[in-house]
C-alpha cells in the first residue's frame, strides 16, 4: 500500500488536452470493452454527441412520494420523450414505465436507509444482476459514501457491482453520495471519483464543483452531474452548461426537472445545452418560448 504520508496533491491535469484512450468510441474510457458494454452505454450516451440528459426519478426509495414525484404514471409519460436515459428503482419502472418507450435505463440497485434515520450512509447492493438483465438495463447505479461511516460497506457493494457487471456485460454507475456533514470540495470530489474509476465503474454520476475541469480531467471514466436540490431554471440551465463546459459528459436532472412549473420546456432546454452546444442564456431563451408558445 502506498505510504500516504507525504504525499504531493496533484497539480497537473492537462484539462486542455482530451482523453488520450478513446479510439473510434465515443464514450470515455470504453474503448478496451466489450461488445454488450459498448452497445449499452450508446444508449445512455448519444452517439452523436456523447452526451446524454438522464432523468432522475428514484428518490422515493429513501423519501416516499416527494414533490412532483406523486404520480409516476403521469409525470413519466410527459419527460420520458425527451431523455436519454431514466435512472429510477425497479419497482417504479415497472409500476409506471411502459416498456415500449424502448429509453436506456439505469437501474437504482442500491438501498439500506430511509428519511427516518440520521444517518443514510449504509447502503448495499440490494438488486440481484439476474433482474437488472430482466429489466435490460443499460446500467445499474450503486450509491458510494466516501468519507462517511458507511464507507467500507458501500464500497463492497460498488466492487460487487462491478464485478457482476464485467460478468454480465451491465455497465456500473458509481453515485458519489454527499450527506449532510459530508464536504463538498474539489479536494472531495477529485478523491471520490477517481476512487470509483479505479475501483471499475464505467459512469460516475458526481456534483459540480469548484475548478471541476480538474475533476472532470482526472477521472478516466465519464463523469454526469447531479442536478441536486430545486433552484430557479436559468440556474439549473447554468449548472448544465458550466458542467458541460467543464468536461461532463451529461447531467442527471431530477427535482430541477420535475419541480419546473413547466417540466417540458425544462427538459428541452437543458437537453438544448448538453447536446446542441447552447449556452445557458440560449436554454433560457429556449425554455420561454416554449413556455409561452
Amino acid at each position: 500500500m502506498a505510504d500516504v504520508v507525504g504525499n504531493k496533491d496533484a497539480k497537473d491535469f492537462a484539462v486542455s488536452t482530451p482523453f488520450a484512450n478513446n479510439g473510434e468510441f465515443h464514450v470515455k474510457g470504453a474503448s478496451n470493452l466489450d461488445w454488450g458494454m459498448k452497445d449499452r452505454l450508446s444508449r445512455i450516451f448519444n452517439p452523436s454527441s456523447g452526451k446524454t440528459v438522464m432523468l432522475a426519478f428514484d428518490h422515493g426509495y429513501f423519501m416516499g412520494p416527494t414533490s412532483g414525484l406523486e404520480r409516476l404514471d403521469l409525470l413519466i409519460p410527459r419527460l420520458a420523450p425527451h431523455a436519454d436515459c431514466l435512472m429510477g428503482t425497479r419497482g417504479a419502472i415497472r409500476s409506471s414505465v411502459p416498456a415500449t418507450y424502448n429509453k436506456a435505463i439505469a437501474l437504482r440497485a442500491s438501498s439500506g436507509s430511509s428519511i427516518l434515520e440520521d444517518d443514510l450512509s449504509h447502503e448495499s447492493m440490494v438488486v440481484g444482476m439476474e433482474d437488472a438483465i430482466k429489466m435490460n438495463a443499460s446500467a445499474i447505479a450503486i450509491q458510494t459514501f466516501i468519507g462517511a461511516d458507511g464507507q467500507k460497506e458501500t464500497i463492497e457493494a460498488l466492487n460487487k457491482a462491478v464485478n457482476l457487471g464485467f460478468r454480465y456485460s451491465v455497465p456500473t454507475m458509481g453515485v458519489v453520495a454527499v450527506g449532510k456533514e459530508m464536504e463538498r470540495t474539489t479536494k472531495f470530489f477529485l478523491l471520490a471519483t477517481r476512487m470509483l474509476a479505479e475501483f471499475g465503474v464505467q459512469i460516475v454520476k458526481t456534483y459540480y464543483c469548484e475548478n471541476f475541469e480538474k475533476v472532470a480531467a482526472a477521472c478516466p471514466v465519464p463523469l454526469v452531474v447531479a442536478g441536486g436540490k430545486k433552484v430557479p431554471e436559468k440556474d439549473a440551465l447554468t449548472l448544465a452548461y458550466n458542467s458541460i463546459q467543464g468536461g461532463a459528459a451529461g447531467v442527471d436532472m431530477g427535482r430541477n426537472i420535475f419541480q419546473s412549473e413547466h417540466p417540458e420546456a425544462m427538459i428541452q432546454a437543458v437537453s438544448k445545452v448538453v447536446h446542441e452546444g447552447f449556452t445557458d442564456e440560449d436554454g433560457y431563451e429556449y425554455y420561454l418560448d416554449l413556455v409561452n408558445a
